[in-house]
């Protein structure tokens, strides 16, 4: 399953353009991937690791 940026925002309670920043700054955020041009998205099954993986950081 593929998120959009505003579902991810949505989902940790930010806006679209800190998703973006996230992308830009953190390199542990998972990369979206692109399905033709203008059009990103996220697997679900990366967001849900990455979230694994900061809750064992924490």
């Amino acid at each position: 399953m593929y998120l959009t940026d505003k579902q991810v925002a949505e989902r940790y309670g930010v806006s679209r353009v800190t998703i973006w920043r996230w992308v830009k700054v953190d390199p542990a955020f998972p990369r979206p991937v692109s399905l033709s041009p203008g059009c990103s998205r996220w697997k679900a099954a990366d967001i849900e690791a990455w979230e694994a993986s900061r809750e064992v950081a924490a």
